[in-house]
């Protein structure tokens, strides 16, 4: 199946599988050339950007259990996620990803991470 024709929902699920497996040159194959992430740390540009920008959020949460809810309309995904690990949580955490050809081609990434207490 050639890129251009995966729907939004079978990137995401490739997506999902590929993050499994701590790849990020294999996840980083999901976006387009040109796609863009703007992140708590900053923009970054290309599959190259989107490598640093996916390896500083599973630094802060390695091993994370995350909890996702996503809603797709048309080319746009809004996905509502949690994410725990003994020490740190997210329970804010907002991204929206837009889909282009088969591929993401702009993520936006929001969240607070914070310390556990208990």
């Amino acid at each position: 199946m050639s890129a251009a024709t995966r729907s939004p929902q079978e990137v995401f699920a490739d997506h999902g599988e590929r993050l499994g497996t701590g790849d990020l040159d294999l996840v980083s194959g999901n976006y387009t050339e040109d796609a863009v992430a703007v992140t708590p740390a900053g923009t970054f540009h290309g599959r190259v950007g989107i490598r640093q920008a996916l390896g500083r959020l599973l630094a802060d949460l390695p091993d994370a259990d995350w909890q996702l809810t996503p809603r797709f309309a048309g080319e746009v995904l809004l996905l509502h996620w949690s994410a725990t690990t003994p020490e740190r949580e997210v329970a804010d955490g907002v991204d929206t990803f837009v889909f282009r050809d088969g591929l993401i081609s702009a993520q936006t990434v929001h969240y607070t991470l914070t310390d556990r207490t208990a």
